[in-house]
C-alpha cells in the first residue's frame, strides 16, 4: 500500500508530460512519441490518477491526428475511451466535447463520386487504402465511445450524439457507402433532419433501385425502435429537400407502402397493418430484413408477440450494419 501511495507522489503533474510529449510530436518523432504516450499514461492509470492519464491521451490523439498520423491518433483515441471506462467517468457534456474534438481531428478527404471516372488508378488505389484506414480508425474509436456511454450514460443504446458522429463519418468518408451501417447509427441518434440531408445526398448518387430501399429502411428502423415522431420528420424533410433540389423523390410501390404505414401507425389499427403487409408483400420482400423489422414494429406498437421463423438468422439480417 505504501509503495502504491508513493508512486502517486513520484509522478509529476500530468501537464508536464503533456507539454514534453507535444514537443516530441512537433519535432516529427511520431513513433517515439506514440510509445511514450502509451507508457507514461499507463503509469498514471496504475496510480489511479485517471484525469491526468486522460489529459495525456487526449492531447496525444489530437496532436497525432493533426499531424496526419491517423493510425497513431486512432490508437490513442481508443486508449482514451478505455480509461474513461476504467476510471468510471460518467458521460457528460464536457467529456462529449473532448470526444468530439478527437473526432474532428480525423481527416476528411473528398473522394470522386464515381470511382470509374478517375484516370490515375494507382493514385486512386492509394486514396482508397487511406480512406479505409481513416474510416476503420474513426469507427473503432466511436463504437468504443458509444459502448462506454451506454454503460456510464443515460441511454442504453449509447449517446445519440455519438451515433450521429459515427453515421456522418461513415457516410462522408467511406469509398463505398454502406447505408445499412449509416442508418443503424442515425436512427439511434437525435437528428432526423441531418439524416434526411444525408439520405437526399445518397439519392442523388445511388444505383437505380437503391433509393426507395434506403428511405424504407430508415423509416422501418425508426419505427422498430418505437420512434414514430422522427420517422415522420425524416420523410417530410426528405420530400421538402428533394422538392428544392434536382433529386427526385422515388415513386414506387415501396414508397406507397411506407406512406400508408406511417398513417396507420398514428392509430390503433392492427388489422389494417396486417392488410398492408399482405397487399405490399412483393415490395417488402425486396429486402430480407424488412419483414423482421415489421415484426418488431407490430410488437412495439400493438403488443403482438414477435414471430421469427428464421430464428437467429432473422436477427442477423435485422442487425446488419450494426458493426
Amino acid at each position: 500500500m505504501s509503495r502504491q501511495r508513493s508512486k502517486r507522489f513520484e509522478l509529476p503533474p500530468g501537464q508536464e508530460n503533456v507539454d514534453k510529449l507535444e514537443k516530441v510530436v512537433k519535432d516529427g518523432n511520431y513513433y517515439g512519441a506514440q510509445q511514450m504516450y502509451k507508457s507514461i499514461s499507463a503509469r498514471y492509470v496504475t496510480a489511479e490518477r485517471y484525469a491526468e492519464a486522460l489529459d495525456i491521451l487526449h492531447s496525444g490523439a489530437c496532436l497525432q491526428l493533426a499531424h496526419g498520423q491517423v493510425t497513431c491518433g486512432a490508437e490513442l483515441a481508443l486508449l482514451f475511451v478505455e480509461i474513461l471506462g476504467k476510471g468510471k467517468i460518467p458521460y457528460d457534456d464536457e467529456t462529449l466535447d473532448r470526444l468530439r474534438k478527437i473526432y474532428e481531428g480525423f481527416p476528411r478527404v473528398p473522394l470522386p463520386q464515381h470511382l470509374w471516372d478517375v484516370d490515375d488508378m494507382q493514385q486512386l488505389s492509394e486514396n482508397l487504402g487511406c480512406a479505409k484506414i481513416r474510416v476503420e480508425g474513426c469507427s473503432s474509436f466511436l463504437k468504443a465511445a458509444i459502448k462506454w456511454s451506454a454503460e456510464f450514460g443515460t441511454s442504453s443504446n449509447g449517446a445519440p450524439e455519438l451515433h450521429i458522429l459515427l453515421a456522418e463519418y461513415i457516410f462522408s468518408e467511406s469509398p463505398e457507402v454502406d447505408m445499412n451501417r449509416v442508418t443503424y447509427h442515425f436512427v439511434r441518434g437525435n437528428d432526423p433532419i441531418k439524416f434526411a440531408t444525408n439520405l437526399v445526398s445518397f439519392l442523388g448518387r445511388c444505383y437505380p433501385g437503391e433509393d426507395d430501399l434506403a428511405i424504407a429502411r430508415a423509416v422501418l428502423r425508426y419505427l422498430s425502435l418505437g420512434n414514430l415522431k422522427d420517422a415522420n420528420i425524416l420523410v417530410d424533410e426528405i420530400k421538402k429537400q428533394t422538392q428544392a433540389s434536382e433529386v427526385e423523390f422515388p415513386k414506387t410501390d415501396l414508397m406507397q407502402f411506407i406512406n400508408f404505414l406511417l398513417q396507420t401507425m398514428e392509430r390503433d389499427a392492427f388489422p389494417l397493418f396486417n392488410m398492408l403487409r399482405a397487399n405490399f408483400k412483393s415490395c417488402i420482400e425486396r429486402e430480407p430484413a424488412f419483414n423482421e423489422l415489421l415484426d418488431d414494429i407490430a410488437e412495439k406498437f400493438y403488443g403482438v408477440q414477435r414471430r421469427n421463423p428464421m430464428g437467429m438468422f432473422g436477427d442477423i439480417f435485422k442487425m446488419m450494419g450494426a458493426e
